[in-house]
């Protein structure tokens, strides 16, 4: 019987791909205007499975703080190419990062195993009955308000409790749905909607909320904004930040971590479960 994607038996590392012209790291990098390159979108990702990635997660929605909302047929038209050419060129499971049905269905049918909601399904609730309908992985990210509004004055008085509750809400929606509980990760959502504080809670309790909801926790800290405030470094360079926290995470009890530079994602999630592992 083939592993589960996102076993509870090793750190799955998510290698991202974004296919925005706008997104905060990277953007504009594969996709200029109606222009996708292809060719530079395969090497990367065959670059990221040399370097020991376990998925790779394709957007054609930037979900940066104050990010528009783009219309489905275009996202559509951003990643249903790239994930069919990936299904052909590479050997990881793929992942379509997407808050809408419409594209969830499309990119299924494209070679995608795996739906990374980062609104945990309560964007567009019809996602939920897709991803059962067709038997694939569901990611339910935490977010309120959306990617336009997330950083308008968050506030939490206990935010574990209340991520972990609002997560729970999420999966129940979702097996509900038809969604195999089996196939269900949960992602506290760092960076959307969460002062500096909450993002330094979540990662640092990682394990707690997985043992709360009974799920895998996927952890997204990767050159995010809060990085940037605790090192000063720009967004270009943040990586080094980046693999501190997942390896604190890992460490802490994160079953996935969601990283651009994979090889530094590989090393510090090897770090943190070896120092997982030692603990008294």
């Amino acid at each position: 019987m083939r592993s589960p994607i996102f076993s509870r038996d090793r750190v799955t590392v998510v290698g991202v791909l974004n296919a925005t012209p706008d997104s905060f790291s990277d953007g504009g990098r594969f996709v200029v205007g109606d222009r996708i390159d292809l060719d530079a979108v395969v090497e990367e990702a065959l670059r990221m499975q040399r370097a020991g990635a376990h998925v790779l997660d394709v957007g054609g929605e930037s979900t940066r703080p104050g990010a528009v909302e783009v219309p489905a047929d275009i996202e559509v038209a951003r990643v249903v190419p790239i994930l069919e050419a990936l299904s052909k060129a590479c050997e990881l499971p793929l992942s379509i990062d997407t808050r809408k049905s419409a594209v969830a269905r499309a990119a299924l049918a494209a070679g995608a195993g795996i739906v990374n909601d980062v609104s945990g399904g309560r964007f567009d609730p019809a996602l939920l009955a897709i991803v059962a309908e067709q038997g694939a992985w569901l990611v339910l990210g935490h977010l309120r308000g959306t990617p336009a509004t997330m950083q308008d004055a968050p506030q939490f008085h206990d935010v574990l409790g209340e991520v972990a509750e609002e997560l729970a809400a999420s999966v129940a929606r979702a097996e509900a749905a038809g969604v195999v509980p089996a196939q269900i990760v949960v992602d506290p959502g760092i960076g959307f909607g969460k002062r500096q504080q909450d993002n330094l809670a979540l990662l640092a309790n990682a394990g707690w909320l997985g043992e709360r909801l009974g799920k895998p926790v996927l952890v997204g800290p990767s050159r995010k904004a809060f990085l940037g405030q605790l090192t000063g470094d720009r967004v270009d360079q943040r990586d080094v930040a980046t693999a501190a926290a997942c390896a604190i995470a890992v460490f802490a009890g994160a079953d996935a971590i969601r990283v651009h530079d994979v090889g530094a994602g590989v090393r510090a999630a090897r770090i943190g479960a070896a120092l997982r592992g030692a603990r008294a």
